[in-house]
């Protein structure tokens, strides 16, 4: 089965950052696509579509240190759906999220480069895989 999904898009807000109860950085944010088309009417319309995006480990550390609202980035990686319980309501919620497994900065608001932190427009960040990957879920 396959499971990749990727896009192009903008921060709607500055990353958020936090580490886990073992110490594992976790970074989220969201991105916003665009799409352009034709109305039934004739007239040009444009719908956007939200996407909360987490990276884990070196790939959320380097993504809070230079991603910032506004800024054109390339995500790619897997879709994954989590549940809770809301505590407030007792009802079960559902999230579904981008797992990143690779972030290109692209550049900034409007598609212009952002300087920041040594790290070039279009440069790739990608997961850091040691440790990441449990033997036993390989299929071969």
């Amino acid at each position: 089965m396959l499971n990749k999904c990727m896009i192009i898009g903008n921060l709607g807000a500055d990353p958020e950052m936090r580490y886990t109860a073992n110490g594992s950085a976790v970074t989220t944010f969201r991105v916003a696509t665009s799409r352009r088309f034709s109305g039934q009417d004739g007239q040009q319309r444009e719908e956007t579509e939200w996407f909360s995006v987490v990276t884990w480990n070196r790939l959320a550390e380097i993504c809070a240190q230079y991603l910032v609202k506004g800024r054109t980035v390339y995500v790619e990686g897997r879709m994954q759906t989590r549940s809770w319980d809301d505590q407030a309501t007792g009802t079960k919620r559902y999230r579904t999220e981008l797992i990143a497994e690779e972030v290109k900065f692209l550049g900034g608001r409007d598609g212009a480069a952002s300087g920041g932190g040594g790290f070039a427009p279009g440069m790739a960040v990608g997961a850091d895989s040691e440790g990441d990957i449990d033997p036993d879920e390989l299929p071969f």
